[in-house]
């Protein structure tokens, strides 16, 4: 014979039991996550085919300048690949849904992506470059990579108005960053300019959010540049320039887009002014 009492011990056990093997909800990847893990995945490659392919043959002597070439190539398109990832799953976890942990996992994955990724990859050229200096680049991927960590962390504890960010993102500060490299600039020159992009990055200046249309622009750019870094690799004819002018375009780019974010702004703010001063008139 049951005890009705203790039978009516037993069944919330069993439940309580059935709710501990159930995994967290905390835990949970969804959708979004696994095209963020995509991300983090991308750029810890691209740090290897930049040890392997450029910094480990520049060490041992070897000669082979189109080995170089094609790492330096499969590095940067992994970088390119890791921002089509974090374009994605923002869009992924806007129209479906993210864990709790998602936004942690985003800003872990841009930090290795497009912090650590390209602060190395400066680090190499001061290494690998005939006009450069050691110490000086390693400085300057020094400031990269603490400029991405502060605008991560800025992004995390600062509400902005909706459709802007405030300083050039970071997977656009990561590509800029590369293309300078990638311009075989003087050492100066070249480090003025990712200095100058990092700056940005850490700026006030605003940015605009890559929706709609502007989304589709920024993956059409990705893909073309992909094709770019693809005939500079494989040696093809024209490569070299049309890697010059991809690089070049993507500095141009850089510095005007906030110049007309700059002056979005002040129209709005002179068209308020009127409507304000037309409001104080009899």
């Amino acid at each position: 014979m049951i005890d009705p009492e203790t039978q009516a011990g037993w069944v919330p056990e069993a439940d309580e039991a059935d709710e501990e093997e159930e995994m967290p909800l905390s835990l949970r990847l969804s959708i979004a996550d696994t095209l963020t893990l995509g991300n983090a995945t991308c750029g810890f490659m691209a740090v290897y085919f930049t040890t392997t392919g450029i910094l480990i043959p520049h060490l041992t002597g070897s000669q082979e300048t189109g080995m170089a070439r094609h790492s330096a190539a499969t590095a940067v398109i992994l970088m390119l690949c890791a921002a089509v990832f974090d374009l994605f799953d923002g869009l992924v976890a806007r129209k479906l849904r993210s864990s709790p942990m998602g936004a942690e996992l985003d800003n872990l994955s841009d930090l290795i992506s497009f912090g650590l990724a390209p602060a190395y990859f400066v680090l190499v050229y001061g290494m690998v470059a005939d006009d450069a200096h050691q110490r000086v680049a390693a400085v300057g991927a020094i400031v990269v990579l603490l400029a991405v960590v502060l605008r991560l962390a800025r992004f995390s504890c600062v509400t902005v108005k909706d459709g802007t960010f405030q300083g050039m993102p970071s997977p656009f500060g990561a590509l800029t960053v590369v293309s300078i490299v990638l311009l075989e600039l003087p050492f100066v020159a070249t480090l003025m300019a990712i200095l100058g992009t990092a700056w940005l990055m850490v700026s006030r200046v605003e940015y605009p959010k890559p929706r709609g249309r502007l989304a589709v622009a920024m993956l059409s750019w990705i893909v073309l540049s992909m094709a770019l870094l693809a005939a500079w690799a494989f040696d093809a004819p024209g490569g070299q320039l049309l890697l010059q002018t991809g690089c070049a375009l993507q500095l141009v780019m850089g510095a005007v887009i906030p110049l007309f974010a700059t002056a979005r702004r002040v129209n709005n703010f002179r068209d308020n002014r009127r409507e304000a001063r037309a409001a104080q008139l009899p």
